[in-house]
């Protein structure tokens, strides 16, 4: 099971306003702290600490996001989000309801999170319209790969999987480049 910190308090490791490389779009991505992963070559190792980061607020999240009409999405990574997953539900439900779209990365892969039962995880999962899964494998690093560090690692649209009862892939307009 999952080591969640309290789901009243978020903690980041940093946010980044308006990202063209974390998901379809612009996005603003939420860098959650603490991982338990701790993947050689990790493009984040400073996320790993669960202690470390700072507190965030939501509400100041949520204004931020408001506040730019350019955004396609919102992207949770890391860190790992589902270490965190019912803090991030609330910020995920009111993305939703702005008509924008949540990319999750995790280590996890999603076989294993379908498996995980509470701490807002099946909740997370759910609301995901892309999931990054899978550790990141250094001896798999690839990058010309939209979306992802590694291989092994899966863009799945999770809405499209939760149709077909099967993982789908997600296609990215650049991966034919």
């Amino acid at each position: 099971m999952l080591n969640t910190v309290c789901h009243k308090t978020l903690r980041i490791a940093g946010i980044q306003k308006d990202s063209i490389v974390d998901g379809p779009g612009i996005r603003y991505v939420i860098f959650a702290q603490g991982c338990p992963h701790h993947c050689p070559g990790c493009h984040n190792p400073e996320t790993h600490d669960p202690q470390g980061g700072r507190e965030a607020d939501a509400e100041e999240i949520l204004a931020q996001i408001t506040g730019n009409p350019l955004l396609s999405g919102v992207t949770f990574s890391g860190g790992e989000p589902f270490m965190q997953a019912e803090a991030l539900v609330p910020i995920a439900e009111k993305v939703k309801a702005m008509g924008k779209n949540l990319m999750v990365y995790t280590g996890y892969r999603y076989e294993e999170l379908v498996q995980m039962k509470g701490n807002g995880v099946e909740q997370l999962l759910w609301l995901a319209d892309f999931l990054v899964d899978g550790p990141f494998l250094l001896s798999e690093r690839d990058l010309t790969l939209s979306y992802r560090g590694s291989r092994n690692q899966r863009v799945i649209d999770m809405e499209k999987t939760r149709r077909a009862g099967k993982i789908v892939l997600y296609k990215s307009e650049y991966d034919d480049l």
